[in-house]
């Protein structure tokens, strides 16, 4: 039976669901692990209330339709931070009367308080407060999200809450939130060593930016090239492939980095099989929440070699269940290829660790179960919700080793 007078807006960055539409009702597959999940409660959601659509504010356009189900996708058409009216306009044009906000813009936020809209936050993000620049950004960003009438602030893992709670957020309305998992690494046994003594085949997958270490990836290699190893790269991702590319044939180690474009989510975990590491070199500057790469790699049972980022540490352990190197270090990162190359000891470690690396990680709230307990708030749903606060005794044993 549908909730009358509920208009719920889920408020994305990126993401855009009218293109998510389009890619499977045509069979493409998706990109993203977590689309056919959303949609799937979205639809649900719709079922229960007035009406439930998504705002997508970084779209290459504008516009405001209908997909399947009844299903409404508006696209702002901007970047939020550049224009964030534009955004405002479309959310007050919609005139919701419930807010899902997954980017920590204040604008936002801060519409929601001054029109009264029930807000619930759910983000994945960290939060550095480094410079006082960000400190001041944090600061007032803190104090808006501590207002009532956001009610809850989720967070996408333990440590990117922690890092709410350190800007000065309330550990009672920060919740650790996750998407379902769809694979574990018992699908595959631990590997012994890489497929080649002489030749590693190195993987990344993510964003094509800086500031996720795809140059110092570049780096790493041209370090690599004179030693004694052949090394191969391959890029899944979307993003700045033209610098990249530029930079890799300045560097004269074209021949050994090959840029993919975006594969289909269901495709790469068996893609991540087929190589040798797993690479996940984000800079701090970065703002990770807790990355699926690090998931679907330990899926894979591919050794990871990952940086130093805040979020990351106490997820994984530096010989245990990764190597870890300093962030933006590329000399560092390149001596644990080697490492990987020539310690098979090592190499099968990390590989058979990862389930214990993996089971560590997994968090009990779900995306859906949290809109539905906020939406739905029974005594029950929201005993549900202060049971499952950064603030409770829980989130301690996933800290321990």
């Amino acid at each position: 039976m549908k909730s009358s007078g509920i208009r719920l807006l889920i408020i994305l960055y990126a993401g855009d669901y009218r293109e998510v539409c389009r890619r499977l009702a045509s069979g493409q597959g998706e990109t993203h692990h977590s689309h056919p999940y959303t949609l799937k409660a979205i639809t649900e959601l719709n079922e229960q209330l007035e009406e439930v659509s998504v705002l997508c504010c970084k779209s290459q356009e504008p516009y405001n339709e209908v997909v399947e189900k009844g299903f409404r996708v508006i696209g702002a058409g901007c970047d939020p931070y550049k224009h964030p009216q534009q955004t405002i306009n479309q959310i007050e044009a919609y005139q919701p009367t419930h807010l899902v906000v997954r980017v920590p813009i204040p604008g936002i936020f801060r519409w929601a308080i001054r029109n009264q809209v029930r807000t619930l936050g759910i983000l994945a993000d960290s939060f550095l407060n480094t410079g006082l620049r960000n400190q001041v950004k944090n600061y007032w960003l803190a104090r808006l999200l501590n207002h009532p009438v956001i009610e809850w602030v989720a967070n996408h893992g333990v440590n990117s809450c922690q890092s709410l709670q350190k800007i000065g957020v309330d550990p009672n309305k920060i919740i650790p939130w996750d998407w379902p998992q769809a694979n574990n690494p018992d699908a595959f046994s631990p590997k012994q060593s890489p497929s080649s003594p002489d030749r590693l085949n190195l993987i990344y997958v993510g964003s094509v930016s800086a500031a996720k270490g795809v140059g110092d990836i570049l780096d790493a290699i041209a370090k690599l090239k004179h030693k004694p190893l052949s090394v191969s790269l391959k890029i899944a991702g979307k993003g700045a492939t033209d610098h990249f590319l530029h930079y890799a044939k300045q560097l004269n180690i074209q021949d050994h980095v090959k840029f993919l474009g975006l594969i289909p989510y269901h495709e790469v975990i068996h893609f991540m099989r087929s190589a040798d590491i797993v690479l996940v070199p984000s800079r701090h500057n970065y703002p990770e929440g807790l990355p699926r790469t690090i998931y679907d790699g330990l899926c894979s049972r591919t050794p990871l070699i990952t940086s130093d980022h805040p979020m990351f540490q106490g997820n994984l352990e530096h010989e245990k269940s990764a190597l870890i190197f300093p962030a933006g270090h590329s000399t560092a990162m390149a001596h644990c290829i080697e490492r990987l190359q020539a310690n098979t000891e090592l190499y099968h470690r990390l590989s058979a660790n990862a389930c214990y690396a993996w089971r560590r990680l997994q968090i009990p709230v779900k995306w859906a179960d949290l809109v539905q307990s906020w939406i739905h708030a029974s005594p029950e749903n929201r005993s549900w919700l202060f049971e499952h606060r950064l603030a409770s005794d829980r989130y301690q044993l996933l800290s321990k080793p």
